[in-house]
């Protein structure tokens, strides 16, 4: 940190990049080439695991340092953290010293830029600094013969003032710094206490025990022994001896060189022997017994530490297997949502794709079984239009305009297996089309109306003879109102046709190459399916344009329906003189509705039926309750009667016809034109054809740098993730 006050430093078993170590000759603890060879093994896997690889012990000594940036220079936090290599790599050992302090102005000074500290004069640069701390951090990562495969983190010593002209905030960001480190459960702790001031004048402890209340990852350190007030020394060897502030790992003592002592240049071998003589000559430590020798001395401290740190990764191996499984999912998972690797032959992987796109084509043009199918989108369009056409029926009504409020219509019952949903008796209202708009329903025809229009349209025809050209005009109020929902039929179709196509077009060709390939099939098809379009409007225009003149082979139909139609509007006009005996007809052709006044209706009911059955054994078979409307005695309406029954008759005809072909000729020409020649269409095209086809789909294929630079890290990682794996078990099993 940049402070180099401390009282904690947290050795944490994972990647080297916060480390403090120098040392030359013999190794000791981790860096001791006579460990075991599981923990030697532990330890360099869990360093691959962190992905920074083995650190060959035969290498030169080299140290570097990099600046690791977690909040910006305004002290906001980053999104994510950033490590900035702070000048080259050191081989000389009494250069890092140097280093660090311009690493330390560089972090301590964040609005400046970096090199500058480099570069410029030590004493010049050696101003007053922005910043007392902060979040940010030195990195050295050091590596060479016998250095132990350590991460230490050297954090501020605890504060509990600060000086003139000082930020009060410091003390509350050094132990918020401190803390953020040794809370974490899988972190060691270094309690460095100075013998040179009294113990509960030194708040490391209490943060320290704040996080690990029962002593079990804090290692206690006594520092500078030689500076203990004469008869303080028994209050000191208790922690030793582990009887005040007992600690799970004890509590050590070393002695490190002084200021002067660094000053001579010490080597670590001097200073060890130092620290040796003082432990075997300086009363009470040489008087300690032996059990409690081997918490004196540095060497003692780094060799425990190494046990702490591989017992603590053996503890964590089932973990980390779990944790290697995830991730090499996760890859496996992320390899597989990158687009396909572009092929050594791209125009065989183009030409397949669209032969798999044309297939699949086909087959959602035929029908899938599936709700969100093409088929399935198109058919509510299509019942959308059979309602609209039906809509338009002729209102006719047997009876004059004047008795408008006080007569009614009973519904056509012969038409009920027909599953009618316009009901051709609604009064006068609003509906509305698939463009969405109020589109006015056809105006209530009375007879008397029908006649006024009989009457007039003769020419020379004979009494009682009207032209035909009554029932046309009628027909053509009804045939002209057909345009608008054909039109809007084949443009719903085609809204939904693009949206499909623009669906499965993503699907096969979204993940290829950098979006070129989809993005000229897309272009490609919305002017095959634009071209389908005008076909089938030209198609449904014919449709419309041929309904112009009233015809129909369909003789059969025509005349049953035109039967029915003229005794259900004869009934209807004559319910006023004959209410008793429509209703008792309308009851028999209903026989689910209620009879009421039981003996008289049950005797009209009888009545009815004994007529049916006479009519029958004279051989006059099929003939329905409805039909004897047939028998009652004309008026002088009759004609206007008949050219309602022509009307009414001949609509029900050409609206199923029409309901019918105008949907065949969209699908005809615009769904299933859309599949029909598409594979030469985008094959010419994208110019597969040509000599330049190589070329083309080369350049299809050419993936992003991003993609192809993702796919490479993924597959790196994979590769590091199962090997890691296989030394894992290698080393669980050894």
């Amino acid at each position: 940190m940049p402070s180099m006050k401390h009282s904690i430093i947290q050795a944490m078993p994972s990647i080297p990049t916060h480390a403090m170590q120098e040392r030359s000759g013999a190794g000791v603890g981790l860096s001791n080439p006579q460990m075991s060879q599981t923990r030697r093994k532990m330890l360099d896997l869990v360093n691959r695991l962190h992905s920074t690889g083995q650190v060959d012990s035969m290498s030169p000594w080299k140290c570097t340092v990099s600046l690791r940036f977690t909040t910006d220079a305004s002290g906001a936090t980053l999104g994510q953290a950033s490590n900035e290599v702070f000048g080259p790599p050191i081989h000389d050992k009494a250069k890092v010293e140097e280093r660090i302090r311009r690493a330390q102005r560089a972090i301590l000074n964040p609005s400046k830029p970096t090199k500058q500290f480099l570069e410029d004069d030590e004493d010049e640069s050696a101003g007053e600094a922005e910043l007392s701390f902060s979040h940010n951090c030195v990195s050295l990562q050091i590596s060479g013969p016998d250095v132990a495969d350590l991460s230490f983190c050297d954090l501020p010593g605890l504060i509990a003032s600060v000086g003139r002209g000082g930020n009060t905030n410091d003390i509350k960001l050094v132990e918020s710094l401190v803390t953020s480190y040794i809370k974490k459960p899988s972190c060691i702790i270094l309690l460095t206490v100075a013998c040179e001031t009294d113990f509960e004048n030194q708040g490391a402890h209490q943060i320290a025990k704040a996080w690990d209340l029962e002593g079990k990852r804090t290692i206690g350190v006594l520092t500078k022994p030689d500076r203990i007030p004469f008869g303080e020394e028994p209050g000191w060897l208790k922690f030793i001896k582990n009887e005040k502030e007992p600690l799970e790992n004890n509590w050590y003592c070393v002695k490190q060189p002084s200021s002067n002592d660094l000053k001579q240049n010490w080597t670590w071998e001097q200073a060890r022997e130092k620290e040796k003589e003082f432990f075997s000559s300086t009363a009470p430590w040489c008087e300690l017994e032996g059990m409690y020798q081997k918490y004196l001395r540095t060497s003692n401290l780094v060799g425990r530490l190494s046990s702490i740190l591989s017992d603590l990764i053996a503890k964590r191996l089932p973990e980390i297997q779990d944790e290697l499984e995830k991730s090499i999912h996760a890859a496996h998972e992320s390899l597989r949502k990158l687009p396909r690797e572009p092929s050594s032959q791209p125009v065989n992987e183009v030409a397949t794709l669209l032969h798999e796109f044309v297939a699949d084509l086909a087959r959602h043009v035929i029908g899938v079984p599936d709700q969100h199918g093409l088929i399935q989108s198109i058919r509510p369009s299509q019942d959308r239009f059979r309602r609209e056409i039906r809509s338009t029926v002729p209102r006719f009504r047997p009876y004059e305009k004047r008795l408008a409020k006080s007569r009614s219509m009973p519904p056509p019952t012969f038409l009920d297996h027909e599953g009618v949903d316009v009901s051709e008796n609604d009064d006068d209202s609003s509906t509305i089309t698939s463009s969405g708009r109020n589109k006015k329903r056809p105006t209530t025809i009375y007879i008397d109306e029908v006649f006024q229009r009989a009457q007039y349209s003769r020419t020379r025809e004979l009494p009682g003879n009207y032209p035909f050209v009554v029932q046309q005009t009628f027909i053509n109020e009804c045939v002209k109102e057909w345009r608008n929902p054909a039109q809007a039929l084949c443009k719903s179709v085609y809204d939904t046709l693009s949206s499909y196509l623009k669906k499965m077009i993503n699907t096969h060709f979204a993940h290829f190459g950098q979006g070129m390939l989809q993005h000229r099939i897309r272009i490609l098809m919305q002017d095959h399916l634009k071209s389908c379009l005008a076909k089938a409007e030209e198609k449904v225009h014919w449709l419309v344009d041929i309904e112009d003149k009233a015809f129909s082979l369909n003789t059969h139909y025509f005349s049953d329906y035109r039967s029915k139609f003229l005794a259900y509007y004869r009934g209807a006009r004559n319910r006023g003189n004959h209410t008793s005996i429509m209703e008792t007809i309308n009851t028999y052709s209903r026989p689910s509705s209620p009879v009421f006044g039981s003996k008289n209706s049950s005797s009209n009911l009888y009545g009815i039926s004994k007529v049916l059955s006479g009519l029958a054994e004279i051989g006059m078979s099929g003939v329905q309750a409805e039909d004897l409307a047939k028998l009652f005695k004309t008026d002088n309406m009759e004609p206007a009667l008949e050219i309602m029954a022509d009307v009414r008759a001949y609509f029900q005809v050409a609206y199923k016809r029409f309901a019918d072909n105008v949907p065949m000729a969209i699908d005809r020409e615009l769904v299933c034109g859309i599949e029909r020649d598409v594979l030469p269409l985008l094959w010419n095209g994208l110019g597969l054809n040509s000599l330049e086809a190589h070329r083309i789909c080369k350049e299809f294929a050419q993936e992003s740098s991003m993609i192809a630079n993702r796919r490479e890290e993924l597959t790196k990682k994979l590769q590091r993730l199962e090997e890691a794996t296989q030394q894992l078990l290698q080393v669980g099993s050894s």
